[in-house]
């Protein structure tokens, strides 16, 4: 079992960032891979970046050079550094981690609001 917390969220104006961190109950590093979604009103949950136990990230074209997935490992956590806020990247993200053999594990989920 894998608990998952994510915090960070808020509203911010165009331009800004923000910094999301999902702490997980488990050592992160054993975990095949971490992902961050989201997903907006009336949208389909969307995957916005990854990063595998090897550390390799990958991430959504839309957020490419803005957002920057990492592993913290003295807090056992997951961020997503996320700069250049625009207006689209509103919704509620979440934090999804992968173990082999289990289904996936979810957090609570954190609204990100992006308007002036």
């Amino acid at each position: 079992q894998v608990q998952l917390v994510e915090s960070g969220g808020g509203l911010v104006q165009p331009g800004e960032s923000l910094r999301l961190s999902c702490a997980a109950s488990i050592n992160i590093y054993s975990i095949a891979s971490m992902r961050w979604y989201r997903q907006a009103p009336g949208k389909e949950r969307e995957l916005v970046a990854s990063i595998s136990i090897g550390g390799i990230t990958d991430y959504a074209d839309s957020v490419k050079g803005r957002f920057s997935i990492s592993r913290d490992g003295a807090a056992n956590a997951v961020s997503l550094q996320m700069n250049s806020l625009k207006p689209e990247d509103t919704a509620v993200y979440f934090c999804n981690a992968l173990r082999p053999n289990q289904h996936p594990y979810w957090g609570q989920g954190t609204q990100v609001t992006v308007s002036s």
